[in-house]
């Protein structure tokens, strides 16, 4: 089923994004403290937005229990995300954005555009599977690859830097875009999408692990290391 987001007012579409890009990167239930710094709320707003959305059949949410997305709470998260990360990829591909540059201007420009220009950059594009951070782009008709599934099938995971130990070695595969600055210095010093990568000796006193890529390294810390998804 393909849903009509302009049916959602722009603060629904952005809880339901923000529910769905949560479970992308997080396998702890979703509270509502944790939904209210995804979308850089207060705790109450954020209440008063997951009983909103739970009227409207697009979350489930038990008293102090976890928030999921209904199927058709889904459904809407998926167009949402569809248009976010084909106009990352349009501003960057077309428009010579930075990758650094695309997040915030996304988040303006994905509640103003028809389908049919979103339709058009997909086409426009080549149909991307991947936007420039490496996460999945959903399909018009609200395809979303399981990349774990894909990952065992080939004997490989998807692990974070974080959870990597010296010595071993992998491909960058996704990562997160929400702080341009974290981008920014990835992107000085090599750490992009598609890059090879080994972990070196973590450094205690500094609280941080040293990268090795090619012949270039980078001391990343705890938030740094947790915001690179890698293939191994």
């Amino acid at each position: 089923m393909v849903v009509d987001v302009s049916q959602l007012s722009s603060s629904n579409q952005d809880y339901v994004k923000a529910l769905f890009k949560l479970g992308e990167w997080n396998d702890a239930p979703i509270t509502t403290k944790l939904l209210s710094q995804q979308v850089g709320v207060s705790l109450s707003s954020a209440s008063d937005a997951v009983r909103r959305l739970e009227k409207k059949g697009l979350v489930k949410h038990a008293p102090y229990g976890a928030i999921t997305l209904s199927e058709l709470g889904r459904e809407y998260a998926l167009q949402m995300v569809r248009r976010h990360r084909l106009i990352e990829t349009f501003l960057v591909t077309s428009l010579n954005y930075r990758w650094d540059q695309v997040h915030d201007e996304a988040e303006q420009l994905e509640h103003s555009v028809s389908d049919f220009m979103i339709d058009q950059i997909d086409a426009s594009l080549g149909y991307p599977t991947r936007d420039p951070h490496g996460d999945p782009i959903p399909s018009a008709d609200g395809q979303y690859p399981d990349l774990n599934a894909l990952d065992a099938e080939k004997g490989q995971k998807l692990v974070s830097l974080a959870e990597m130990t010296a010595g071993e070695v992998g491909i960058v595969e996704r990562i997160h875009d929400a702080d341009p600055d974290m981008l920014k210095h990835f992107a000085q010093h090599g750490l992009v999408v598609g890059a090879d990568i080994a972990v070196g000796e973590s450094q205690a006193f500094a609280e941080s692990t040293q990268i090795i890529l090619g012949k270039n390294s980078v001391s990343l810390g705890a938030a740094a290391l947790r915001a690179v998804l890698v293939r191994v």
